[in-house]
């Protein structure tokens, strides 16, 4: 049986159609939070099957498969590849409404040139094809992001990486930017004392200093900060369980370092004060680069204890937070604006419920000269499906101004998820494509089709001055 995503899946007008075809679908993609690795890249890898390309650290499948019954071993363990993609097989029917769902058969179709339904019946014929392909030269990681017309990939690392293979993507003649991300979540990380105190020697050596005090770890992670920036860097993230609501001074913040570094542990309460005054540190360095900042929160990691022990961080067991957030998030972006030093930021948040905060509390600290300075960031993990999109552009767009959204990303670690902005550009191109149709938008194509290749690009270009 062929596959349900044909040219006009998802485009249920004709606005909604021209929308996509003649302005949507064309765009470059910049694709400016992924997780993919950027020696894959450097390297041109080609893959082995589509276990490794497609199975491998996806903690989204790993969770439909458990759900569906499917023994660990198939997921995270040392099976076969081939057994690991048919108990893949037999999960994909029954992920439907799930975006899992669309994303298989948009990314087998889309990608690999593979127009049929996995299922049981189709997975050996569908593994057998998938993996000739990937050894051909025009399925290589570099020619998958030739075909998505990718124009530019920011990845994610950490302060202590080397960045070695971006700076041989920028001495090669591969015509896509590789950006690094700056993420410096582990020098936040002060749950674990030896864990932490483990990974400032780690800054220590590839900084070639010694981290004594807070005002030592700061200008070691500056120092590292301005190689990044050498290197290409012009955005930072973190992954943060919440914005936190308190005052702390300087001297609190050093007190505690000091403290940590002793190999003591620290109260919850000197744990967000520390936390909370190196983000605002952070946030200075942003600003004096002009770098955007993003923030995504929400999430409740590692709830499974047992399955925390057995295979770590990242393995499908974290869920969406309720935390009450807008206060503690308005006091930190007012300090940073209050002293001039708030920088260009994106905010994600994981509960939909936020939606309308979000996009409200964007609206307080634009400064009315760089355009859509602080962003909705798109729907993110959870949200990352039809309703989830267009809940957040509803928001955005009843809130705020949707015209200088900065668009989609992957937040991905797998080459074959840039079908993810076909996914929204079509839903964006339906949203629009239909109000114009019950004519709550004027059918102007010119102007709104201008409006909708902004999203789709230019806007996150500019904003990124990629």
């Amino acid at each position: 049986m062929k596959s349900f995503i044909t040219e006009n899946f998802l485009l249920q007008t004709k606005a909604a159609k021209i929308l996509y075809h003649d302005y949507a679908k064309v765009m470059p993609i910049i694709d400016f939070h992924t997780h993919l690795p950027a020696d894959e890249i450097a390297e041109d890898k080609k893959f082995k099957n589509l276990a490794e390309i497609w199975l491998k650290g996806d903690h989204y499948k790993w969770r439909a498969m458990r759900t569906n019954g499917v023994d660990e071993k198939y997921c995270t363990g040392d099976v076969d590849d081939y057994e690991k993609f048919k108990k893949w097989a037999e999960t994909v029917p029954n992920t439907i409404r799930n975006p899992l769902y669309h994303w298989t058969h948009m990314e087998l179709k889309q990608s690999l040139d593979i127009d049929k339904m996995l299922n049981p019946d189709t997975a050996e014929a569908i593994y057998n094809d998938a993996r000739e392909k990937l050894q051909q030269d025009e399925y290589s990681t570099v020619s998958l992001l030739k075909r998505w017309n990718v124009d530019a990939v920011f990845t994610t690392d950490d302060p202590v990486d080397s960045l070695n293979y971006h700076k041989e993507i920028q001495k090669s003649d591969i015509n896509v930017k590789v950006l690094p991300t700056w993420r410096a979540d582990k020098t936040l990380a002060v749950e674990d004392p030896k864990s932490f105190n483990s990974y400032i020697e780690s800054l220590e050596q590839v900084t070639n200093t010694s981290i004594t005090d807070y005002v030592s770890l700061l200008n070691a992670l500056r120092q590292r900060h301005d190689y990044f920036a050498e290197t290409g860097c012009k955005a930072s993230d973190h992954g943060i369980e919440t914005f936190y609501n308190c005052d702390w001074t300087q001297k609190e913040v050093s007190d505690i370092f000091a403290k940590i570094r002793k190999g003591n542990s620290l109260t919850a309460e000197e744990q967000i004060k520390y936390k909370m005054g190196l983000l605002h540190e952070l946030a200075i360095m942003d600003h004096e680069k002009d770098w955007v900042q993003q923030y995504h929160y929400g999430a409740i990691r590692n709830n499974n204890t047992n399955m925390y022990r057995k295979l770590g961080v990242d393995s499908g067991f974290d869920s969406i937070d309720d935390q009450p957030v807008a206060k503690a998030m308005s006091h930190f972006f007012d300090r940073l604006d209050q002293n001039g030093q708030l920088t260009k930021t994106i905010l994600y948040n994981l509960n939909p419920a936020d939606n309308e905060m979000i996009a409200s509390m964007i609206g307080n600290f634009q400064d009315g000269k760089t355009p859509g300075k602080m962003q909705f960031g798109p729907a993110w993990w959870f949200s990352d499906n039809i309703r989830g999109m267009e809940e957040q552009l509803e928001a955005l767009s009843n809130i705020g101004l949707i015209s200088q959204f900065v668009g989609m990303l992957t937040d991905s670690r797998s080459f074959l998820s840039f079908s993810r902005h076909d996914y929204f550009r079509r839903i964006l191109s339906n949203l629009l494509g239909n109000d114009m149709e019950k004519g709550l938008l004027p059918y102007d194509f010119n102007a709104i089709g201008q409006i909708v290749q902004n999203i789709c690009y230019y806007n996150a270009k500019q904003y990124f001055n990629s």
